[in-house]
């Protein structure tokens, strides 16, 4: 990947994990926790891409990071994750018939591919990695019906957050080479806080920036 890199997680507790991956000064390498959701995620990303461009040394690489839910049978807790794209997969219109994105409404994509030098670089230093879309909601998927609907809808997906379509959409628009990183450290269904693995899940990341970055 091309330095300067902008990480970008959402909250606090995923930033001071990657961070503990890097190297000390950590030259050329931001990383910043902008908020949760695809609204304050592609606001934070757009404002730092911004001031880095003003200050003339703008960024080269843009990486949203963090944990996420693993999709059963695709991505167990504990694996480490690479999107082929990022999708907003709750970004459209209801209708008698179903869920219609945005695609089917004649309004543009809501998804963005990673950049493919991007995710050779992560696959290379993360060789175990699971690679595929992982979904962006605005709200987290808490039933089995939900559950087993995204999966219906995209079977190419492996894992949902929250964030990686907001980032991907202000790297777009800056011209900045896009990837997603994430960690699984729930199965996506039922709302269960007693099967999370957040505390591993953020070692995992910590060992991920490690390598990747």
């Amino acid at each position: 990947m091309i330095r300067p890199i902008l990480v970008v997680t959402a909250v606090a507790a995923e930033r001071d994990a990657v961070l503990a991956g890097l190297p000390s000064g950590h030259l050329g390498i931001t990383v910043i926790a902008a908020g949760v959701g695809p609204a304050a995620a592609a606001a934070g990303t757009a404002r730092a891409l911004a001031l880095a461009e003003a200050s003339g040394h703008p960024y080269r690489t843009v990486i949203s990071a963090g944990v996420a839910g693993g999709f059963p049978g695709r991505a167990a807790v504990g694996a480490t994750v690479l999107a082929s794209r990022s999708r907003q997969a709750d970004l459209g219109a209801d209708s008698p018939d179903g869920f219609l994105p945005l695609e089917r409404l004649g309004l543009g994509s809501a998804a963005v591919a990673a950049d493919p030098v991007v995710l050779a670089a992560l696959r290379v230093a993360l060789p175990d990695a699971i690679t595929g879309e992982v979904l962006t909601v605005a709200t987290v998927t808490g039933t089995a019906e939900r559950a087993a609907a995204l999966a219906s809808a995209h079977p190419a997906a492996v894992a949902e957050a929250m964030e990686g379509y907001g980032v991907a959409c202000a790297a777009a628009a800056a011209g900045t080479a896009f990837g997603e990183l994430r960690i699984i450290s729930n199965p996506i269904g039922p709302r269960d806080r007693s099967a999370w693995r957040l505390t591993e899940a953020l070692a995992g990341l910590t060992t991920a920036a490690a390598a990747a970055l």
